[in-house]
């Protein structure tokens, strides 16, 4: 449970920091942040049922 609440803020501080420094990179930290969370939350609920 740590983990999950842990990583939410985490990715998100680095991929903040990183759109800061390279903009460009904008649609590929977005697409790959909301597929990691997508996981993650698949992962979540399917392991408790």
């Amino acid at each position: 449970m740590n983990i999950h609440l842990a990583i939410g803020p985490l990715a998100s501080v680095i991929a903040g920091v990183l759109i800061l420094v390279a903009p460009r990179l904008l649609n590929y930290i977005v697409a790959l942040y909301l597929i990691i969370i997508g996981l993650i939350g698949l992962f979540g609920v399917h392991g408790h049922l």
